[in-house]
C-alpha cells in the first residue's frame, strides 16, 4: 500500500448557510490524501496503473464549484467521487477548511475532515 497526497490545494467557492457567504464568496483550502496500491506503478512506471494526482485535483476543483451550505457536504461529494472514479483508492480523506470564516473572531481557518474506506 502508498499514500498519495494533494495537499493546500487552494480555491475561491461560494459555500456557506449565510446568503453574503454564498454571494460573495470566499478563499477554502482543501487536503486530499487517498490509499492505494502502488507496487505495480512503482514497478511499471505507467500513469495507469496508479492514482493520478490531476484526476484529484480536478474532482476536488469540480466539486468545490458547486454552492452548498455545509462543507461537510462538499467533502462527502469529494471522497463519494474519487471512489466511484477510480478503482485503486481504498481508503481517502479529506479536509476541507474556510479561510478567514466569518465567526466573529480572530480565527484563521475551520477545518472539516472525513474519512472514507471502499467497501468491499
Amino acid at each position: 500500500m502508498g499514500i498519495i497526497k494533494v495537499e493546500n490545494i487552494r480555491v475561491f467557492a461560494n459555500h456557506g448557510c449565510l446568503k453574503e457567504e454564498t454571494a460573495i464568496g470566499s478563499d477554502y483550502r482543501v487536503d486530499l490524501e487517498v490509499k492505494a496500491n502502488l507496487k505495480k506503478s512503482s514497478k511499471t512506471d505507467e500513469l495507469h496503473d496508479t492514482v493520478d494526482y490531476v484526476f484529484l485535483n480536478k474532482v476536488v476543483r469540480e466539486e468545490m464549484a458547486i454552492p452548498s451550505k455545509l462543507l461537510e457536504t462538499v467533502a462527502k461529494r469529494i471522497l463519494d467521487r474519487v471512489f466511484k472514479e477510480d478503482s485503486l483508492i481504498t481508503k481517502a480523506t479529506v479536509g476541507v477548511s474556510k479561510i478567514n470564516p466569518p465567526i466573529g473572531g480572530d480565527v484563521e481557518m475551520v477545518t472539516i475532515k472525513m474519512t472514507q474506506k471502499r467497501k468491499k
